[in-house]
């Protein structure tokens, strides 16, 4: 284990493996990272990704499993790994046949890509019938899954228990993302591209341990009769992204989510609501046990009291009388012992003046002003460009993913805890 140059006392054993391997990153020290392929179609991606972590300078060894083995080829991944690729538990031409031993104290990093539904499942209940899951109970050091599955398998309550426990445990998953899969058919469930899964190698320092952080998500449906809502463009995707990376910086997360099509980012709890009333009734339950409290939520302005109980047909004119929802942000910002406040703005004009203002009216500590009307970033994308507005500043972050967007918003929100 390498000597850290600064006191780790207060890490537990999984902590200071987390750190051991950032630090590693940071100082650029060549890792021994042991690959693990399982049977998915996205092991094809498997030599490209060996030969990136090689040109970062890391050492490689790859484990293939049964079923990893009819997707790519042994002679292939030795060809640019460079190294023999190991397949069998207990193999007669080891020193000792304890050759899972060997590799479990060899590497300083387990990295599973493609890890598939029955993988993940495997390692949840701690079967050891093969290399692969044996490695990962006798290893000691970080481990990493890279999911890779049909859309539908991802989401299935079974495969997101297991992704729980799993991470609960101090494991880390990058991705899986969203996209067209080799089935045909779209959503989360690709595995996160080879580039990306290096990149993701560097871990986040805990910056939020300790913190209880509530965020809202997605948009709220307002019923007009049994087939009609209002509501509006809000994918849920920011929301999300904030809870994903607060999740990864150590913090306990609860996502409240109107409808979307997005799978809850692990280890995160999720309550589920439709209507602004639901979401505030959700919030007004969880307030007091976080210390912050992010409103990214694109709540419904208007509802319809009393709405239709059978479809209106249609007419040449429909009048509707609409009364507002309750305002979850400021509700929540004039609470005594409130936790620390943050609001979402999505304007169109004047978007630091209006921020501002919502700040003001709200007594919120940060909000987070979005400029709407440039169609490119926004609803509905994977990139957003935001400014935080605070009662002495402006900070403007340009565009970029909304998974970085979030890191920023949450450093931000962090120094203002210490």
């Amino acid at each position: 284990m390498i000597d850290l140059p600064f006191p780790w006392a207060h890490l537990s054993y999984k902590e200071y493996n987390h750190w051991v391997l950032r630090y590693q990153s940071m100082t650029n020290t060549p890792m021994h990272i042991l690959l693990g392929i399982t049977g998915s179609i996205a092991a094809y991606k498997a030599p490209e990704l060996i030969r990136l972590l090689r040109q970062a300078g890391h050492e490689v060894k790859v484990v293939l499993t049964r079923a990893g083995k009819e997707f790519v080829t042994p002679l292939t991944l030795q060809a640019v790994c460079g190294e023999a690729v190991f397949e069998h538990l207990l193999d007669p031409t080891a020193e000792a046949s304890m050759n899972h031993i060997h590799l479990a104290r060899w590497a300083d990093c387990l990295l599973i890509a493609p890890a598939s539904a029955h993988f993940i499942a495997k390692l949840t209940h701690g079967f050891a019938d093969d290399l692969l899951s044996t490695l990962c109970l006798a290893a000691q050091a970080p481990l990493f899954l890279a999911p890779a599955m049909n859309q539908a398998m991802w989401s299935h309550p079974a495969t997101q228990e297991n992704v729980r426990i799993l991470v609960s445990r101090g494991v880390r998953f990058i991705g899986p993302d969203e996209g067209i899969q080799a089935c045909g058919e779209s959503g989360y469930g690709r595995m996160t591209e080879p580039a990306n899964i290096v990149s993701h190698l560097v871990l986040p320092p805990p910056f939020l341990r300790n913190q209880r952080i509530l965020i809202t998500a997605g948009p709220t449906q307002e019923a007009i009769d049994p087939v009609r809502y209002l509501s509006n463009r809000s994918s849920g995707k920011m929301g999300y992204a904030l809870a994903q990376v607060a999740s990864a910086a150590g913090a306990h997360v609860t996502l409240i989510s109107g409808p979307t099509a997005l799978s809850v980012p692990a280890a995160c709890r999720c309550i589920h609501v439709k209507t602004a009333a639901q979401m505030q009734q959700a919030v007004e339950h969880e307030l007091a046990q976080h210390t912050v409290f992010i409103s990214a939520a694109a709540v419904s302005d208007y509802y319809l009291p009393q709405p239709e109980t059978q479809k209106i047909k249609k007419q040449s004119q429909l009048n509707l009388s609409l009364e507002k929802t309750p305002d979850i942000l400021g509700l929540a910002c004039q609470r005594k012992n409130r936790p620390f406040c943050v609001g979402f703005a999505a304007e169109t004009q004047d978007l630091v003046a209006n921020a501002q203002k919502k700040l003001k009216d709200k007594q919120a500590d940060l909000i987070i002003a979005n400029d709407v009307s440039q169609t490119h970033i926004g609803f509905e994308s994977d990139d957003n460009a935001v400014t935080i507005v605070s009662s002495t500043e402006a900070i403007v972050i340009p565009s970029a993913p909304k998974i970085k967007i979030a890191e920023e918003i949450l450093h931000r929100v962090a120094t203002y805890l210490t």
